[in-house]
């Protein structure tokens, strides 16, 4: 099955509120009504169910993550060629800020100087005092030390890797990856025991920036994974920030170019946060939560649909629900459809 009928699957999953397990069970002709694929496609999806059986037996890992699961990031689905699924460590909350893709990317070069890795650090430690995910590739040199950065302020660190799980490159990055997938999130599209490829590092670039609200190349060579990441941004209208670099040091030749061909120049992180805000994990008090709910129900909402447009946990928007309806700034109507009082 290709990606195109795999993204029929995903969709179908997702506007039906079930995932695949359920999917699984549907009679052939409800499948076909409901995604119109031609005969001989059908057949092949039929035969296939009556040689597994109604309750199959799949040697899934649990810390696979398959398209339609209720977790799976839904940004991938934008994408071409997405992965077949993703092999997840460490706290799968963080899987939403994927999601809604409101995480900050933070790529660059290996090799970087001095400035660029000062720079990266700085960055990373800022983003998670402001409360935004900071993603990378956990490769040398600026990756790394955007993640040392976010690690040393307890933040959020989401690692995109090209390796499997059970695979650390470079190899002394093994204490480094640790920290992360305890404290953040480790997410690879390779399952343990495959043989690692030059094009799954290239494939990871391209993963980061679906992930990614905003894009920050800190320094970059002319031949770099970093620019193939500003390529994809330019593609998804993911934005790209540069930190300018020494117009004399060839790893900053690839960044500088992208300023001359328009990405915003970032001087100090304030920069970024002064346009975006603070970010998803930043706290809240009580009244901007509330005020945010109230802003998401608009003219009224369904208890899911508040969910997708606040990316929360049922856990974390009930209470807040019964605190405005206590204070009598919101009506629950049948149905658990939310809506303001008439004046």
């Amino acid at each position: 099955m290709g990606n195109a009928r795999m993204a029929d699957l995903r969709g179908l999953c997702r506007d039906q509120a079930i995932g695949p397990d359920q999917l699984w069970g549907w009679p052939i002709e409800r499948l076909g009504q409901a995604l119109a694929w031609p005969a001989h496609c059908l057949d092949a999806v039929d035969r296939y169910r009556r040689e597994r059986g109604t309750e199959p037996v799949f040697d899934v890992p649990a810390c696979a993550l398959l398209p339609g699961d209720s977790a799976w990031p839904c940004s991938l689905d934008g994408v071409n060629s997405p992965p077949s699924g993703l092999y997840v460590e460490g706290d799968r909350s963080l899987l939403r800020y994927l999601n809604a893709r409101t995480a900050i990317a933070v790529v660059g070069t290996r090799s970087a100087s001095d400035h660029g890795l000062a720079m990266a650090e700085e960055l990373g430690r800022a983003l998670a005092e402001a409360g935004w995910p900071v993603l990378s590739g956990l490769a040398e040199g600026i990756d790394a030390a955007a993640h040392r950065g976010c690690l040393a302020r307890n933040g959020a660190p989401i690692a995109v890797l090209g390796t499997p799980l059970d695979r650390v490159y470079p190899a002394h990055h093994r204490s480094l990856q640790q920290q992360v997938g305890r404290q953040g999130l480790l997410v690879s599209p390779n399952r343990s025991g495959c043989r690692v490829h030059p094009g799954h590092f290239a494939a990871r670039n391209r993963w980061l920036v679906a992930f990614a609200q905003v894009l920050v190349v800190v320094e970059c060579p002319q031949r770099s994974g970093a620019l193939i990441s500003a390529r994809w941004a330019s593609r998804m209208q993911c934005p790209v920030w540069v930190v300018p670099g020494d117009a004399r040091r060839w790893s900053c030749r690839g960044s500088n170019a992208l300023l001359r061909d328009g990405a915003t120049a970032l001087i100090h992180p304030e920069e970024l946060f002064a346009s975006l805000g603070d970010g998803p994990l930043k706290p809240e008090d009580s009244r901007g939560k509330h005020q945010r709910v109230m802003e998401a129900i608009g003219s009224g909402a369904t208890f899911d649909q508040l969910l997708l447009r606040l990316q929360c946990s049922p856990a974390e928007l009930a209470p807040q629900l019964l605190a405005l309806e206590s204070q009598g700034e919101l009506l629950c109507e049948s149905g658990l459809h939310w809506r303001k009082p008439r004046p």
